[in-house]
């Protein structure tokens, strides 16, 4: 009976210790200048990315009209089929020619990890940009600039304190 006292009691510790664990985020100030273009808003959605370019989460969402969020085709079928609740919607879309700045929170420990964070675009009744900033998520990229592809002319990150 002793013996399966300590091991009773070695797992309630261990229970104790992983349930109190929590993964450090750390935040980033994040600019999206976008290109002057004409028409709608674009809808931008920014995704945390595994090793092999899955979908992992998705960190802001700018656009709030969840009518139009299928149009961000492969953002929506992986958010599409789980519909969970986004917690990331900061807000409307962003026009041609303006900016938006915005704080993501990303787990420590997927910098320099081989994780990557995509920018995905799309405008009413114009294209649609899979990947219009994607790159790894390492501690020199996080304080870089990135061009767009498509409706975004840069991104700059910058870490915060």
């Amino acid at each position: 009976m002793g013996v399966l006292k300590k091991i009773t009691g070695i797992l309630l510790l261990c229970a104790i210790t992983f349930a109190f664990t929590t993964i450090e985020r750390s935040k980033y100030k994040c600019m999206i200048q976008l290109k002057n273009y004409d028409g709608e808003g674009a809808y931008v959605v920014v995704s945390l990315l595994d090793k092999e370019g899955k979908y992992l989460e998705t960190l802001q969402v700018l656009g709030d009209d969840d009518e139009w969020y299928h149009e961000i085709y492969q953002w929506w079928d992986f958010y599409g089929k789980k519909r969970n609740d986004i917690d990331a919607v900061t807000g409307a879309t962003i026009s041609g020619g303006q900016r938006a700045i915005k704080v993501l929170e990303i787990d420590a420990d997927k910098i320099d990890a081989g994780f990557k964070i995509r920018f995905e675009t799309a405008v009413e009744d114009q294209e649609y940009y899979a990947d219009d900033v994607e790159f790894e998520l390492t501690s020199a990229n996080v304080k870089n600039k990135f061009e767009g592809k498509g409706f975004i002319r840069y991104v700059r990150m910058m870490p915060q304190n």
